[in-house]
């Protein structure tokens, strides 16, 4: 793995610092609607204007995700998609000229089937820059944390409102970014946030001098600017992949590929803050 790999997270919020911008961060189910496509949607987001961009790997029981989320996993899971077709997708995305840091968003399940030591070496493999799993609390996650060290991968925890006094433990072994979850719940789409979020997102900041990101429920533009003022980094999922499954028509015929593909560069676009 380059320095260049290693760092790229880390290059690309201290180069928005600078700028004094916030990182757009785009979830994407890899997959969805086939691997193709992916790869085509991965570059429309980055001519969007993303900064860093996560990849969902499709699982059949997602603790964490959504309706909107679930449906584009299970039309991944059709196409027989998995943990090592997500990493040869980001690879494959870099070798066609990307430069966004990618983050796997994964379930243990899956890398527990694939081996760590496997797991591991793959994600250096195919340039993965973060990793999270969201079914290990921090409590159980310092092999987990060792290994992404050893293997200069950032392993980014998510904090909920309901984290409290755990706070301080959860970012004591974070690197990367801290991923601040804004509502409880699933994720999904949302006009309104959890009370005492703004606070939330504050005492989340005294306890890291990582960068934060705040995501679940983001899915305006309007939403991801009142979130820009308070955080390094607003992470936009279930707007981008029911965006996603609105286009599939088009994306399936040839002929109407390309305006597909547009409206998906046009949605992500204006959510980039102001």
């Amino acid at each position: 793995m380059t320095t260049e790999t290693t760092n790229r997270m880390d290059l690309t919020f201290n180069r928005l610092k600078a700028e004094g911008r916030t990182a757009l961060i785009p979830f994407l189910t890899v997959g969805d609607p086939d691997l193709e496509t992916t790869l085509d949607i991965i570059a429309e987001l980055e001519a969007a204007g993303a900064d860093i961009l996560e990849l969902g790997v499709p699982y059949s029981d997602p603790l964490a995700d959504g309706p909107v989320i679930q449906r584009a996993s299970a039309r991944a899971l059709r196409s027989k998609v998995h943990l090592r077709t997500c990493m040869e997708t980001a690879l494959k995305a870099r070798q066609a000229g990307s430069e966004l840091p990618f983050i796997l968003f994964t379930y243990y399940n899956p890398v527990m089937q694939l081996g760590l030591d496997t797991f591991f070496a793959e994600l250096n493999a195919h340039e993965i820059s973060g990793l999270i799993i969201p079914d290990v609390p921090v409590e159980e996650s310092e092999d987990l944390r060792a290994r992404s060290r050893a293997a200069g991968v950032n392993l980014i925890p998510l904090v909920a409102p309901t984290s409290s006094e755990r706070i301080a433990r959860i970012v004591s072994g974070a690197s990367g970014f801290v991923y601040c979850v804004s509502s409880l719940g699933v994720t999904g789409e949302r006009s309104s946030f959890h009370n005492g979020v703004d606070e939330f997102i504050a005492s989340v900041r005294r306890s890291t001098d990582l960068p934060v990101a705040v995501g679940f429920g983001i899915s305006t533009g309007e939403q991801v600017s009142r979130f820009a003022k308070i955080c390094d980094g607003v992470v936009v999922g279930s707007a981008i992949v029911r965006k996603v499954e609105e286009v599939i028509p088009l994306l399936s015929q040839p002929q109407t590929r390309s305006a597909g593909l547009l409206q998906i560069r046009e949605f992500v676009a204006q959510l980039r803050p102001n």
